[in-house]
């Protein structure tokens, strides 16, 4: 069950969940207000604690410009405008400008980087990031560990096979998010409009593709859900994103009598539903086996590109970067 101090804001925006949730693995969300990280393991209804943030800021001494390190380098930096942020978070963002590591790999700092290093296309885009984080409260820790996450990230990527899997958008789209889900979690009914949003603010640029990751210890009938959802997807594909709605607007009701309905109520052949929902759990099983491979421990998790994505779950965020991967590797 919910307890007292959760909140969830579901339009389209961001998503808090501070506390755990009894009956679901929560997942990483944000707010503009504060950031908090719950991505619990996989079964368990506790939050896991916070994996420690690792000084990013470990770059040549002279070019640190940190609280211990003498006063604060606060020469402006050219198009970039701090003004929607207080005096002290001002001071904070050239803190943290002056002492996190090049976004491209470099011995030196992200402000060498912006203000000296043409060749780091990515460095416009890292100091955009890091202000954007400031002027939506996250506190300077969890800044620290956005960027890290981005930036210094040595995670290799992973192959997925989205081949028989639903997809929104043009599958020869630039950048390729892929999203393993479960229809009876509630973070992940909260982030398909999110996912909707993005899809639609990037039509071109963007392909989506949905694997399915029932937690069938939590919601039993979610794998249901999932063969339902595939089925679809085999008979009539251009009824799949409503059908994919509806599956999170009618959690969790999704026995198999329950989402036999549903198709009937979309317009879908019953005879070609069935076969193809009785069918489809194969491939729902490979797309867990997929999942597992590749350390998914909770729903919604995403890849982009073939990596996994650790940032703020909103579509401002995602669209940063989209906007920066374009640019770079155009």
């Amino acid at each position: 069950m919910l307890t007292a101090h959760d909140a969830e804001r579901q339009d389209g925006a961001f998503i808090e969940n501070p506390r755990a949730l009894h009956y679901n693995r929560p997942v990483v969300t944000a707010r503009l207000s504060i950031v908090i990280a719950c991505v619990a393991a996989l079964g368990a209804g506790a939050c896991e604690k916070k994996k420690p943030v690792t000084d990013t800021g470990a770059v040549n001494a002279l070019d640190r410009s940190t609280e211990d390190k003498g006063p604060v380098d606060k020469t402006p930096l050219p198009g970039i405008d701090p003004g929607k942020l207080s005096g002290e978070r001002q001071e904070l963002f050239y803190k943290l400008v002056g002492s996190l590591k090049s976004p491209c790999g470099k011995s030196h700092s992200l402000r060498t980087s912006f203000t000296q290093d043409t060749s780091c296309k990515r460095a416009p885009y890292a100091v955009k990031y890091v202000l954007q984080l400031l002027v939506d409260e996250i506190p300077d820790a969890k800044v620290r560990e956005y960027y890290t996450q981005k930036y210094e990230s040595t995670a290799k990527a992973v192959k997925l096979d989205v081949s028989k899997a639903p997809h929104v958008g043009k599958e020869d789209a630039p950048i390729r998010l892929v999203e393993f889900y479960d229809y009876a979690c509630p973070h992940c009914q909260a982030f398909a409009p999110i996912m909707a949003k993005v899809a639609a603010d990037n039509e071109g640029k963007v392909v989506e593709y949905f694997l399915m990751f029932p937690l069938e210890a939590s919601h039993p009938d979610s794998r249901s859900a999932a063969q339902a959802s595939l089925a679809v997807w085999q008979t009539d594909p251009s009824k799949w994103e409503a059908f994919h709605h509806m599956l999170f607007e009618r959690a969790p009701q999704h026995n198999k009598d329950y989402v036999m309905q549903y198709a009937a109520q979309a317009g879908l052949d019953a005879g070609k539903f069935i076969e193809a929902y009785q069918g489809s759990n194969t491939q729902v099983n490979n797309d867990l086996e997929q999942g597992k491979t590749n350390e998914v421990d909770s729903t919604p998790t995403l890849y982009f590109n073939d990596r996994k994505y650790q940032g703020p779950m909103s579509p401002e965020y995602i669209g940063m970067w989209i906007e920066e991967e374009l640019a770079v590797n155009r």
